[in-house]
Order: C-alpha cells, then sequence, then structure tokens
C-alpha cells in the first residue's frame, strides 16, 4: 500500500495513486466472497498490521484536508455556498478518499478482532476517535447516487450493519 516513488508512478499524482489504491481494495471488499476475501483480509495482519497502519495514516491525512476545509467554511468563505456545491469541494479534497478507506477500516475490523485492537491502539496513541470512522460511513451512505435504487439499497444496508457492529 506504499505509494511508489514519482519516477515510477508514471502519470498519477500521489493524491491520485492513492485513491486509485484504495478504490480497487474497496471494490475487492465489496465483490469478492469465500477464500479469496478471506486472502485479502489475511493480509491486513501480516508484517505486524503494517497495512492497518497504512490506512490509519491514510485516514488521519484525508481527514484533515477535509477539516481544514470544513473549518474554512466555518470561519465565514463561502457561507452563503449552496450545500450540495460545498460536498462536492469536499470530495474534490480529499472525503472520497476518506470514504473508502473509512469502508476498508470497517470491512476489515468486523472481519478481525485483532485488527480492531491493533487499529483502536493507533487511534488511542492519536488521542483521536473512531467514532470519526462511523460518521464518515454515515454520511458516504446518506449521498450515494441515485441512479440504481437497489443497488443503493444493499449499500446503505451494508454500510449501516458495517457501522453498528464496529
Amino acid at each position: 500500500m506504499r505509494t511508489p516513488k514519482k519516477n515510477k508512478r508514471k502519470g498519477l499524482s500521489l493524491r491520485e495513486h492513492e485513491e486509485h489504491v484504495v478504490s480497487i481494495l474497496a471494490a475487492l471488499l465489496q465483490h469478492v466472497t469465500g477464500t479469496t476475501r478471506t486472502r485479502i483480509l489475511s493480509k491486513f495482519e501480516e508484517n505486524d498490521f503494517e497495512k492497518v497502519e497504512r490506512l490509519a495514516e491514510l485516514h488521519f491525512k484525508y481527514l484533515e484536508k477535509v477539516r481544514k476545509l470544513d473549518k474554512a467554511k466555518g470561519g465565514g468563505e463561502g457561507e452563503d455556498e449552496d450545500p450540495d456545491e460545498f460536498y462536492l469541494k469536499r470530495l474534490d479534497v480529499g472525503l472520497f478518499t476518506l470514504q473508502l478507506v473509512d469502508y476498508i477500516i470497517l470491512e476489515v475490523c468486523i472481519a478481525s478482532t485483532r485488527v480492531k485492537e491493533r487499529l483502536d491502539k493507533i487511534f488511542g496513541l492519536r488521542k483521536a476517535n473512531t467514532d470519526d470512522i462511523k460518521s464518515i460511513a454515515k454520511e458516504w451512505a446518506e449521498n450515494l447516487g441515485d441512479e440504481n435504487r437497489e443497488w443503493k439499497e444493499r449499500q446503505v444496508e451494508n454500510i449501516e450493519f458495517l457501522v453498528e457492529r464496529f
């Protein structure tokens, strides 16, 4: 999950690369079952939970970016801005990646109590609250697209289930 050096990324920025990797992982966790899913989930426990630590690192990185934008709005900039426009700005600044990272965290923590314990330890060291993960996931569920109603209902149900069990 480490980002390759600039000369090996070939046209992608660091942020784009992280977004692509996180999107792929989230899609795998959503659509893969059986032994393949078990193998993916076991990767998060390897090498002293290094991938869990990387997920936490990405969570804090993108949470900080989103909070900076939220504080800027609270500070008087763009108060008359359309809520949808502001949500799109938040997505652009890193909310989308944060939502996917938090979704992966939920999936992996539900699957393994050892991963959940390690994540709690990481958050404890940073004096952070895991409730942020729940609120980001809930916000994501509320703002899923309307194109396919059946798909949206399944996704919202899945996210609510994960948040409940977390």
